[in-house]
């Protein structure tokens, strides 16, 4: 029997003569190395099916030997004699792996992703996405995800704790939760098996943002007017502007003048500066709008309400931080507190949950509810924000008792 290897030795001693057409050397059983024109070297196997002639391709020369080759040609013959055509069986095994890599769970995890990025901000957007990559992916990101187990899961989630990031483990197994629920949602899976974890990961205690309690409120207030003695009047007003207004630390520093009507007494957050992507409306108070426009007077023209020392700039996200522990609130009070001790005393005053809830922002995830909802319950929540400058203003000038007894009607 003629070796192929040998066939190709002497292929290469003819040289000179150019052929237009593949060049076969037969091995047996219907095994051949097809030779192109151009240099490419191919194992085929010749059969037949119902009387009908097929080829199968079984690899590129040299990568696959002569030995592989054979082996690869007596598995199909195996098929064949089965009764099965080895070209069906290669159709079906691609289309398999195909559908596997279209239902693994990084393919249903990206494609879930796809779906919420759009509503975070970009910062938790990428939080998100790197946990992803970072922790499950490289663990159980190719196996389908209908095959995933909770023992599965939890050693991928494991991994992360023996890390000694606790906090992170419990972060990662929550983002699979919803990845797996998504995955029922379209069809891909059956089941969610991380709430079978629940117990088995090293209890964690999350980190809080430090908070005054309601009674510890009027001191803060005062030491925050008296700020301009220790430092400058522009971050005493930021810290009496976040109290009054109790948004978020980045939302106010980020305030743009034309966001503000200080006629109509309103100031429209749009949705690309704001958590849940949704546009937010607060209602400004008599207090709150002396304020600004005490600001806009010093503020040298900044298209921001609260500018650096680059005027094309805001403050840092650090200037109300360390203000506040220049005032001694290390470890007590941060700008989200401001958010914490609203919630706490407007709930506690009989408020309506349904209002305090809206003008916290504390947004519908449904984008299209959320659309309509920007000045749900306007009204309310303008006798809501009156009333709580109203109290801020009389704690601050010494009040024993926090002035809030009544519901808005």
């Amino acid at each position: 029997m003629r070796l192929p290897r040998q066939g190709i030795a002497a292929e290469r001693k003819s040289g000179g003569e150019a052929r237009t057409r593949p060049k076969r050397l037969h091995d047996s059983e219907g095994l051949y190395l097809e030779i192109a024109p151009s240099g490419g070297k191919w194992w085929r196997l010749k059969y037949r099916v119902g009387g009908k002639e097929k080829r199968l391709s079984l690899g590129v020369y040299p990568e696959v030997s002569l030995a592989k080759a054979r082996g690869r040609r007596n598995a199909a013959r195996d098929l064949l004699a089965d009764g099965i055509d080895p070209s069906e069986q290669r159709k079906a095994e691609k289309q398999a792996a195909a559908g596997r890599a279209a239902n693994s769970f990084e393919a249903v995890a990206r494609e879930w992703y796809g779906k919420q990025a759009h509503i975070w901000v970009p910062h938790h957007a990428a939080d998100v996405l790197r946990r992803l990559e970072s922790n499950l992916f490289p663990e159980i990101g190719d196996k389908p995800i209908a095959e995933i187990t909770a023992p599965m899961l939890l050693a991928a989630v494991r991994k992360i704790e023996h890390r000694g990031a606790y906090d992170l483990a419990h972060r990662v197994l929550q983002v699979s939760g919803q990845v797996f629920r998504y995955g029922v949602a379209t069809g891909r899976c059956e089941r969610d098996p991380a709430p079978d974890l629940r117990g088995a990961l090293t209890p964690h205690k999350g980190k809080h943002q430090a908070a005054v309690t309601p009674n510890e409120l009027p001191a803060l207030l005062r030491a925050i007017d008296g700020y301009g003695d220790v430092g400058d009047k522009l971050t005493g007003h930021a810290l009496r502007l976040l109290a009054l207004t109790f948004v978020r630390t980045n939302e106010l520093i980020g305030a743009e003048w034309r966001e503000i009507d200080l006629d109509s007494a309103v100031w429209v957050i749009p949705a690309t500066r704001m958590k849940m992507k949704t546009e937010h409306v607060v209602p400004l108070s008599r207090q709150a709008v002396e304020i600004l426009h005490e600001l806009r007077a010093v503020g040298g023209g900044s298209r921001y309400v609260l500018p650096g020392r680059n005027p094309d700039k805001p403050i840092s996200n650090n200037t109300m931080l360390f203000a506040l522990y220049r005032l001694g609130y290390k470890g007590k009070m941060t700008g989200h507190g401001f958010r914490a001790v609203a919630s706490t005393i407007l709930n506690e005053a009989g408020f309506r949950a349904d209002v305090i809830e809206r003008q916290l922002a504390h947004c519908e995830r449904n984008e299209i509810r959320g659309a309509y909802n920007r000045a749900e319950y306007l009204p309310e929540r303008r006798k809501l924000m009156q009333q709580w400058a109203d109290m801020l203003a009389a704690l601050a000038q010494g009040a024993q008792v926090i002035p809030l007894q009544r519901k808005t009607k």
